[in-house]
């Protein structure tokens, strides 16, 4: 009723007010429209300060939402980026160093920079450790040095989750660091995405990179042994390397690969007792648990053995005790901590414990299956998708439990899914709750695959159903629902959008299709599907579906087979929306693109100009999307070897994206590119953005093969 309805409500709105990052919306009115004020509110955030999308009231009112004209896509031009993906990098880098203890690393961070300094060529450095010894905390915190001491240092680092998760998927990897690469380079060749293909081109890309790089390159992968098939897949890491770049990876000790056994190694000895004693302490004096001597010198003889000496085990130990002590017998939990030999073990009582805190057998169950859901799907599961999936699962009563989870780190979050902090406490509760083996799994498996295809609806498939459900049915070896799920159109294309194209490939494999069956099988399903399409909104969508598969080809390099889908796209959106239409300069620089891989420059140049002409005209001379296709047309003279006119392109195009930089305070890219072309600082004429920094670089490559040294 617009009443402040208590004194801590308005000490909290007072709260809100003092900082300056927090935004508070002010409604009067009905539940409904004050959910929808904030939804809009959120997705105006996200659009605008942080992917940097420009809302012009063109895209806002003529085009309407589903012109997604500035679509973080298209940052790199045709390059696919998936914002999660890249979330979830930095939320993982976050989450290792969080800790604030160092663990006696001084004389590891000595090791790691003398491999920086050391005379090329050099192997990569193995830092090997036994399960939670400290690998990731050391290199997160060692990244942080690196970046506050030496800017120029170029460093690109991955850190690979949970085995059979997204993070460890080898092409997404490499894909991610091309990309990572690409933001620091100039662009004039296009960027493959064919697995093999891209595994291929990266070694190129590193050399390229490295030959204009005024510092060292540093490339650092955590867990690279839970990357699938790593040996395979990683082979250019036995190369010899550029010679200011170097490569460092970690290891669990026992599942190295043996013919990586022979590179220089870091081991991570056990903690000391003068770590044991920091790390336990600093947990109890959280919870204002104190422990006597005779307690502490107890502790001390425990953590000595190689499996109760490590960071992990040590931090969890440290927690139990804290968390119990603060309200039970400490004598009693210490007696039972030191029975525990491992960190799977400890990790046991700590869920015993939990277990003993809920009030019912009902809780006990719900945290039974809520630990079992996450565990067998792929990339973990949402608090609102398990309010769906248990509908006898209160707010309340998840909150409770997540609360107790995340504090006992046997569960974290990562781009808003709920997964286990760490792969120790998701194999006690394989232990714990699955002895009965796969037909276990298999069954929350299948509780998964109904809750997901319920989700599916024919025309709205989200991220989360194009990640989970193809990748359970290849978990259960179904190749029939699997290859249905593949021709809903929706999934492929939410997949492909989000650059996910070497899992969508791995799919098609399974069910036994090579690239040009799996093509025709799309087409087929376009054609049936452009049969019941009827109405303008049902056309658009159709003509995105095709554009989709267009370019999914031309990345594959099925070039003859790609033209047909974007001819296809053109027409429907000539006919469905206007021949002058934004969308339609947009299948007209895809169809040109093709025509570039195809060395058809003539074709490519027409379409290119008409894309051109449509943009400037819908979106005045000054627009992003207009420098994006005079960047177009730049990077096919330059194929051209017309350097004068590639010139005087890029120049414009510069100056179109400095001035929209201004506008929008440097915020574009924000999230999508976090490092500059470091080398091109000081030739910055203002604010910049990765895009002017690209630009800059291309002019650079021009002025140098024009012999203008100047």
């Amino acid at each position: 009723d617009g009443r402040i309805s208590s004194v801590a409500v308005q000490q909290l709105i007072e709260q809100i007010s003092c900082m300056n990052k927090a935004k508070m919306i002010d409604h009067v009115g009905g539940v409904e429209e004050g959910a929808y004020e904030i939804y809009t509110y959120v997705e105006k955030i996200i659009k605008q300060d942080i992917l940097g999308c420009e809302m012009t009231d063109l895209e806002g009112k003529d085009l309407g939402s589903k012109e997604d004209s500035s679509a973080p896509e298209e940052v790199f031009g045709d390059v696919l980026w998936d914002v999660h993906d890249e979330q979830e990098q930095t939320e993982a880098f976050q989450h290792a160093s969080n800790s604030t203890c160092e663990l006696g690393f001084e004389k590891y961070f000595e090791r790691l920079n003398d491999l920086v300094a050391a005379p090329a060529p050099i192997p990569p450095l193995l830092v090997s450790g036994g399960p939670g010894s400290g690998k990731s905390l050391l290199l997160s915190k060692w990244i942080q040095l690196q970046q506050k001491h030496s800017p120029n240092t170029l460093i690109l680092y991955h850190f690979v989750g949970r085995p059979m998760s997204t993070s460890s998927e080898s092409a997404l990897i490499i894909k991610r660091l091309t990309l990572k690469l690409m933001q620091h380079s100039w662009l004039v060749s296009p960027l493959t995405f064919d697995p093999a293909k891209l595994l291929e081109e990266f070694p190129r890309w590193l050399e390229k990179l490295s030959a204009r790089h005024q510092g060292s390159i540093i490339i650092i992968i955590d867990s690279i042994d839970q990357i699938q098939q790593a040996e395979k897949h990683m082979k250019w890491l036995i190369d010899p390397l550029p010679v200011n770049v170097r490569v460092i990876v970690s290891v669990n000790v026992e599942t190295c690969p043996q013919a990586w056994r022979l590179w220089p190694t870091l081991h991570l000895d056990p903690l000391n007792s003068k770590d044991v004693k920091s790390l336990i302490s600093a947990e109890c004096n959280s919870a204002n648990v104190k422990l006597t001597k005779e307690q502490e010198k107890k502790l001390e003889r425990h953590c000595r053995s190689a499996t109760t000496c490590n960071a992990l085990y040590v931090t969890l130990l440290g927690k139990t005790i804290a968390c119990v002590g603060s309200t039970g017998n400490i004598d009693e939990i210490l007696q039972q901590c030191c029975q525990c030999q491992d960190t799977v073990s400890l990790y046991r009582l700590v869920l015993k414990s939990i277990q003993e805190s809920l009030q019912s057998d009902k809780e006990r169950g719900l945290l039974r299956e809520i630990l079992c859901v996450i565990g067998v799907s792929h990339n973990g599961v949402s608090e609102s998708e398990l309010m769906e999936l248990f509908p006898e699962l209160t707010s309340a009563v998840l909150a409770s439990l997540l609360h107790s989870l995340h504090k006992m780190c046997l569960l974290t979050y990562g781009c808003g899914l709920l997964k286990f902090q760490h792969l120790q406490a998701w194999e006690m509760v394989k232990l714990e709750y699955m002895e009965a083996g796969e037909n276990v799994i298999s069954a929350y498996r299948q509780k998964l695959v109904e809750y997901f295809t319920m989700q599916l609806s024919h025309d709205r498939v989200t991220w989360r159903s194009a990640d989970e459900l193809p990748w359970l049915f290849q978990q259960q070896g179904d190749k029939q629902k699997l290859h249905k799920c593949l021709l809903n159109l929706f999934v492929s294309q939410n997949l492909y959008k989000r650059g996910h194209f070497a899992e969508l490939l791995s799919y098609w494999q399974l069910v036994g299709k090579d690239k040009s069956s799996m093509a025709a099988e799309y087409f087929d399903s376009l054609k049936e599907y452009e049969k019941s399409s009827e109405g303008e909104e049902s056309m658009i969508c159709l003509a995105d579906l095709y554009e989709t598969l267009g370019r999914f080809l031309k990345d594959l390099g099925l070039l003859s087979q790609a033209v047909a889908p974007l001819q296809r796209s053109l027409e429907i959106r000539e006919t469905a929306l206007d021949p002058d239409h934004p969308r339609v300069a947009q299948s007209l620089h895809q169809l040109a693109g093709v025509y570039v891989q195809w060395k058809k420059f003539g074709n490519a140049e027409q379409l290119y100009k008409q894309a051109l002409e449509i943009s400037e005209n819908a979106y005045g001379a000054e627009h992003p999307r207009v420098a994006r296709e005079l960047d177009a047309l730049a990077t096919l003279y330059q194929k051209q070897n017309k350097y004068e006119q590639a010139e005087q392109l890029r120049k414009k195009s510069f100056k179109i994206r400095q001035k929209a930089a201004r506008q929008k305070g440097s915020l574009h890219g924000f999230a999508l590119l976090r490092q500059r072309a470091l080398q091109l600082e000081e030739l910055t004429l203002s604010k910049d953005t990765p895009d002017n920094a690209r630009t800059l670089n291309e002019l650079g490559v021009l002025y140098y093969l024009q012999n203008n040294l100047e």
